[in-house]
């Protein structure tokens, strides 16, 4: 098997939250690794007693995770933390031509601040990532399709990541909803392993999300509030289906499966990585644009 190529770190560097319950800091900084950004993992508290500033980043990544325990509201707890004590320097932060990345527990962070959807850059709770419609924590694999074509979602055509939450389930007004729409902001979404819409159903739509949202951006576009955890899945072998995939590839039939397209994909050839680390590329190769 290939071993994935690293790329050349570039200047910009990542800053990814850590503190109280967040649990995915190795997996997303290895991810942005591969992907060629360098970055730090940073307890909050280092952010509070100015050990570390947020200015000194052009990425601020809510990995995933449990923060606080969940246990008052998902990502509640750990948003006021945010607020009350970071909220001037984040603002300053977002006023930049930086990006911001939620994963699961990080977009039910986003969610809670109201730096998705953002509206006119009003950061006002506007969604809510409810309790999952089956009542229970939900650990499998999703298909996702991108809902739009931008910068998180340039050339990837589907990408399969593993869930684990318990409150991942999209929901807002509907006049909310419209305007999402309008703005063209839902960023990816649940769908069958055809690629056609899950339409609600489960296991396709893990939690009953709304019209299958798994991601939004805000209004501008900056930040990303993702449900799914691409960063789990980085390995070819970390997919739920790799063994069928690996003799697909083998016997020469790399069109037969559902899934097409994986990096390495020549007859007889296995590929080192999922098509995960596309998403991760995308985000770093937002701030090569300007080498």
């Amino acid at each position: 098997m290939n071993v994935a190529k690293r790329a050349q770190p570039i200047s910009e560097k990542a800053l990814i939250m850590s503190g109280y319950g967040i649990n995915s800091e190795m997996e997303t900084q290895e991810a942005l690794r591969r992907a060629g950004m360098a970055s730090e993992i940073v307890h909050i508290n280092d952010l509070i007693a100015g050990r570390k500033k947020l200015s000194a980043y052009r990425l601020l990544v809510f990995p995933g995770g449990f923060s606080y325990g969940d246990d008052t509201g998902a990502g509640n707890a750990y948003a006021n933390r945010v607020r009350n004590n970071l909220w001037d320097e984040l603002l300053e932060f977002l006023d930049n031509d930086n990006l911001v990345l939620g994963i699961c527990n990080g977009f039910q962070i986003l969610a809670n601040l109201g730096l998705v959807p953002a509206f006119g850059r009003k950061y006002a709770r506007e969604i809510a990532l409810m309790p999952n419609r089956s009542g229970v924590l939900e650990c499998s694999f999703v298909t996702l399709k991108p809902a739009v074509s931008n910068h998180w979602t340039k050339g990837i055509e589907r990408i399969c990541c593993p869930i684990a939450h318990g409150e991942g389930n999209f929901q807002c007004a509907p006049e909310v909803l419209k305007r999402i729409k309008e703005k063209n902001m839902i960023c990816f979404k649940y769908v069958r392993e055809d690629l056609s819409p899950a339409k609600g159903e489960f296991p396709f739509n893990p939690n009953g999300a709304l019209e299958d949202i798994a991601g939004i951006t805000s209004e501008d576009g900056k930040v990303l509030g993702l449900m799914p955890h691409p960063e789990r899945a980085m390995e070819f072998t970390g997919l739920y289906d790799w063994p069928l995939q690996k003799e697909l590839l083998k016997r020469g039939l790399s069109e037969a499966p559902v899934r097409p397209g994986l990096p390495g994909c020549r007859p007889g050839t296995l590929p080192s990585e999922s098509l995960n680390m596309q998403f991760f590329r995308n985000v770093v190769g937002y701030f090569g644009k300007r080498d």
